[in-house]
């Protein structure tokens, strides 16, 4: 397994962040990883400047990268307070490097950071048709809570091949007294 720095997304890293996301999530190079999209959402992009600089501009928001020893990002995960849990969403791993336990990785780094924050749990959604990524999200402790959310449309991010929704997922975190200071700590 490879050694990756975590660190925190800077506006310098967008470039590099919109073609790992796009690349991991839309297109014929996702299909180089198991985690894509390109069989259910036709064209578009998953991410765009805009929308990073937005994310890297909210104070609730933390754009996590890890970096390999050439200082390239591998794998992101965007983590956002929302009241007493933390949103996870756009957890992505560069296609070609996927299944070597650097989405473990991130995984675990968004529950220290949750718990950091003094969260409750971690919440998150997933296209309900992607169930392979839900199976892996359920081994790592995540649960559907039957409650689902509509796929809001938008020709820029693709349009969806059929009707997808999205499922929530949560995952309960137990308090740990002696928890390590967040690695996201300014």
């Amino acid at each position: 397994m490879s050694s990756y720095t975590l660190s925190i997304a800077q506006p310098t890293d967008v470039s590099q962040l919109l073609a790992l996301i796009n690349s991991a999530f839309r297109g014929e190079t996702s299909r180089q990883g198991w985690t894509h999209e390109a069989d259910l959402i036709e064209g578009g992009i998953r991410a765009d400047e805009p929308m990073l600089r937005d994310i890297m501009a909210d104070p609730a928001a933390t754009l996590l990268l890890a970096k390999n020893e050439a200082a390239d990002i591998e794998g992101c995960v965007l983590l956002q307070q929302k009241g007493g849990y933390l949103y996870l969403g756009m957890l992505t791993v560069d296609p070609r490097l996927q299944g070597r336990g650097l989405g473990k990785q991130l995984l675990q780094a968004a529950e220290d950071h949750a718990r950091a924050l003094g969260c409750s749990h971690i919440e998150m959604t997933v296209i309900a048709d992607r169930q392979a990524l839900i199976d892996w999200y359920a081994r790592h402790g995540f649960f559907p809570t039957g409650e689902t959310r509509p796929f809001v449309q938008d020709a820029k991010f693709g349009r969806p091949r059929y009707p997808i929704h999205f499922i929530v997922l949560q995952k309960p975190l137990v308090s740990v007294e002696t928890a390590e200071p967040s690695v996201f700590s300014a």
